[in-house]
């Protein structure tokens, strides 16, 4: 008789122990990406710079990666950043400064909720400037990757 006491507690830490432990598989990894060029600047700029730029998104931890390369530009980038929320072709302020600038840019940010929104919603855009173009050399609007 005690041993079918023990059978409900037990299934219930059966069936506990499996969520907590299929909880990170439940993460999604998503990718994003961005091809920069001086035509995406508003207003354009003529320029032989050019780049690209990969994202994945833990939308769990809500950590953000990149890796930004660029080349071409009219000299050393001076600034470059993440901007949003705009979309294409509108201006908007830096949300997420790049610490370094030399060609690759590599690095990560832990997003609020309201950055992941705009993320995902396609309000966002890699800006990246120089002594020549100020306001942004070459630019790219940050999107799903298919």
């Amino acid at each position: 008789m005690r041993t079918q006491s023990f059978l409900p507690a037990l299934s219930a830490l059966a069936i506990s122990t499996a969520f907590l432990f299929a909880s990170p598989a439940l993460a999604a990894m998503e990718k994003f990406k961005a091809t920069l060029d001086g035509s995406q600047q508003s207003p354009p700029v003529t320029t032989k710079g050019k780049g690209t730029a990969t994202f994945t998104f833990d939308t769990t931890k809500k950590k953000l990666n990149w890796n930004v390369k660029y080349s071409g530009l009219s000299g050393p980038a001076t600034a470059a950043h993440i901007h949003g929320p705009a979309a294409m072709g509108e201006n908007a302020d830096p949300v997420i400064p790049f610490k370094k600038l030399k060609s690759p840019i590599k690095g990560s940010e832990t997003l609020t909720d309201a950055q992941a929104a705009d993320l995902e919603a396609g309000k966002y855009y890699v800006n990246v400037h120089t002594k020549a173009n100020p306001n942004g050399e070459v630019r790219g609007q940050i999107e799903k990757a298919k």
